[in-house]
């Protein structure tokens, strides 16, 4: 296993790359029927459709009221987390989102600020790999870099997964606006790469303050993102991180890849 390390924050602004991202992260209007199809359905689904009222109450709240940057900690709805419409997703609120325990969240209309009761938190210092893990990394068959693809990286976690519906929360604005968050040097990705050089897995997330937020991850070749995933905890344990936020509870390939993996309460 290598491992290559590129962490330029240089803010970038000039046209070309903002139309370059543009092209890269625009949604084809099929793409965006199936998105809103999809997750209106997700939204129906029995453990969430007790979100309805207290959605349509901020929807209500959103034409009669001034907009907020960013709700109070105890606004949550539970047990989901909904808390309120993102109006603002600049660079300055983001980060204040995340120290606050905020992260925006959509599949259909307005992102949402979200803060669930209960995170999935990774401790280094009880980190444990399994051993066919540890395996595959003794290979040394692919390649992990940090920061040399943001753009490709955040695109194919927003892209249909292999034999699955494309229900995805990562939008043309949600990419833009972490896009930014990326030349600001607060997003960061990581790559795995197989020894062809083709791009197979990898993640981002946000590092503010001691914690690293896993925002989505993607994986083409199996036990890509595990290894990716492993490689970058690695790093952010040598870089004085405390912990690795996984956000909601969920069953993602970096779930099942350790074993240190607990539930505690939000900050938010």
């Amino acid at each position: 296993m290598t491992c290559e390390t590129h962490c330029s924050s240089v803010p970038a602004t000039n046209s070309d790359k903002s139309a370059q991202r543009a092209e890269l992260f625009c949604e084809t209007p099929m793409e965006r029927i199936e998105r809103w199809t999809l997750g209106a359905a997700w939204a129906l689904k029995p453990r969430r459709i007790a979100d309805l009222p207290a959605l349509a109450l901020m929807h209500l709240e959103n034409l009669t009221a001034a907009p907020r940057p960013l709700p109070e900690p105890d606004e949550a709805a539970r047990p989901s987390g909904l808390c309120a419409i993102a109006h603002d997703l600049s660079v300055p609120t983001l980060i204040d989102a995340h120290r606050k325990g905020f992260y925006p969240f959509a599949h259909v209309g307005p992102p949402k600020w979200m803060s669930p009761p209960e995170r999935c938190v990774l401790s280094f210092e009880n980190t444990r790999l399994s051993k066919r893990l540890r395996s595959r990394l003794r290979q040394a068959r692919h390649r992990v870099t940090f920061d040399t693809a943001f753009e490709r990286v955040i695109k194919a976690c927003a892209a249909r997964r292999p034999g699955k519906w494309r229900l995805t929360w990562i939008t043309p604005r949600i990419m833009q606006a972490y896009a930014a968050l990326h030349d600001a040097g607060y997003a960061h990705s990581f790559e795995v790469w197989d020894q062809a050089g083709e791009l197979v897995g990898g993640g981002y997330g946000v590092a503010v303050g001691g914690a690293f937020t896993i925002e989505s991850q993607f994986t083409i070749e199996s036990h890509a993102s595990k290894i990716g995933f492993a490689v970058l905890n690695w790093h952010l344990a040598q870089w004085g991180f405390l912990l690795s936020d996984n956000k909601g509870a969920t069953r993602t390939p970096s779930t099942r890849a350790s074993s240190s993996f607990r539930a505690v309460s939000s900050c938010g």
